[in-house]
């Protein structure tokens, strides 16, 4: 697990800030659940039989013997709260979220323990254009952060009967290489034979290879599906790759799969992933809802955007208030305070624990602020205060008390700073 520092946070926040405006232009709202869930929610959605249930999960007994578990993933918990809520009941939703998920997994570049997430659902929508849209956002948050060391993979995984029928043939095929086979891929064989198909193992690689391969198998449905999802991505200029043994580390997807992935950042290359899971709110108990989601690995986007050149944030004041002198401290905070009050997009750190104006201006320095203000005892005494550039060759002015205010916005939209954008 790691720490997110003040520099990295600033960066994090804005490019949240595209995302959350993103999605809100496209009628995403907003949704906030628990960190906590039952285990049995996990098991039930994403597959006893996959690597994040059998081995990643942080579950635990609580003081009442109930196994709980720290979400590994955002989508269960999601349909859970829209079904306990009534969101679901003759409605549709189109929601995201952002937060801490956690598994227990090899640390790797962009890759922790506790990581985060940025979340994208769409619940109550059939057919192929919500598919479209989801895949030409997350396009759009590349555009949007300057990044283009990015490609999608697409595949399709059918219905539950087709992939019945992919399921049968994998046990089959893999029955002939039996000997061939790791200890997980044994253990799943006739448990899930799917999830071989998503084995790291590269002893595997070349067994996998060989393997039959979802498309060959896909109904009329899912067929035309995802002829209807590739003519819209055409369409939008959407560069592609069907890649039939794309799966998914997940039980609930069906139908259309997709990944943005990188050789920027390592082995691990997936930066988004996502897909429909049209039979999970049944799964969970509740109607036959069709849905599709993705999420976004907020460390490694935030890796991938340092890589493509992306620029830190700073999240310094426009301006230092330095205030020396006996007296001084009373009217500086009222000037300082008053400002806030008058100007609240002006952003202005006053000094505190006292110290020289030599010292003073060197935390102003090191700050970033654009300018530093300066009240000292010859100030107060004539109700003026100084306001001196500090990034470029601005000089020093000075004005009134009642002006400070206007004089400053102005100083700085003619410096072209402000609020540090």
């Amino acid at each position: 697990m790691s720490d997110l520092l003040p520099l990295e946070t600033a960066t994090w926040q804005a490019i949240e800030l595209i995302l959350r405006d993103l999605l809100n232009a496209y009628g995403f709202a907003e949704i906030r659940v628990p960190i906590v869930e039952r285990t049995d929610l996990f098991k039930r959605s994403i597959g006893e039989v996959t690597d994040v249930v059998e081995k990643e999960m942080y579950t635990f007994e609580d003081r009442n013997g109930e196994s709980l578990t720290l979400r590994p993933e955002a989508t269960a918990g999601i349909v859970r709260a829209g079904m306990t809520n009534g969101l679901l009941h003759n409605q549709r939703q189109k929601l995201w979220s952002c937060g801490p998920m956690f598994r227990y997994e090899k640390p790797q570049k962009g890759r922790y323990r506790q990581f985060h997430q940025f979340d994208i659902e769409a619940l109550g929508y059939a057919g192929p254009d919500i598919d479209a849209e989801l895949i030409i956002i997350t396009s759009r948050i590349w555009r949007a952060l300057g990044i283009d060391a990015v490609e999608l993979e697409l595949n399709s995984l059918g219905t539950a009967e087709s992939r019945l029928e992919h399921r049968q043939a994998l046990t089959a095929y893999f029955e002939r290489y039996k000997d061939d086979l790791d200890a997980d891929s044994r253990d799943r064989l006739y448990r899930n034979p799917l999830r071989i198909l998503d084995s790291k193992n590269p002893d595997m690689m070349e067994l996998v290879s060989g393997a039959p391969v979802t498309t060959d198998f896909l109904d009329a449905e899912s067929e035309a599906h995802f002829s209807t999802l590739r003519q819209l991505l055409d369409q939008a200029g959407i560069v592609y790759r069907v890649n039939p043994r794309l799966v998914r580390g997940l039980d609930y997807y069906s139908k259309t799969v997709f990944e943005w992935v990188t050789d920027k950042l390592g082995a691990q290359g997936t930066i988004c992933g996502g897909g429909r899971y049209d039979g999970l709110v049944s799964q969970l108990g509740g109607k036959p809802t069709p849905a599709i989601g993705c999420a976004i690995g907020m460390e490694r986007l935030l890796e991938l955007y340092k890589v493509c050149g992306g620029q830190p944030v700073m999240n310094s004041p426009d301006a230092y208030f330095v205030a020396v002198g006996s007296d001084v401290l009373l009217p500086a905070f009222s000037l300082v305070e008053g400002l806030r009050d008058e100007f609240p997009d002006i952003r202005v750190e006053m000094n505190c624990g006292g110290g020289s104006f030599k010292s003073q201006m060197k935390r102003a320095d090191r700050s970033r602020a654009a300018v530093a203000l300066i009240l000292g005892e010859d100030e107060v005494a004539e109700k003026m205060i100084g306001i001196k550039a500090l990034r470029e060759d601005g000089g020093q002015i000075s004005v009134s008390w009642p002006e400070l205010g206007t004089a400053l916005k102005q100083y700085i939209d003619n410096m072209g700073m402000g609020n540090n954008g």
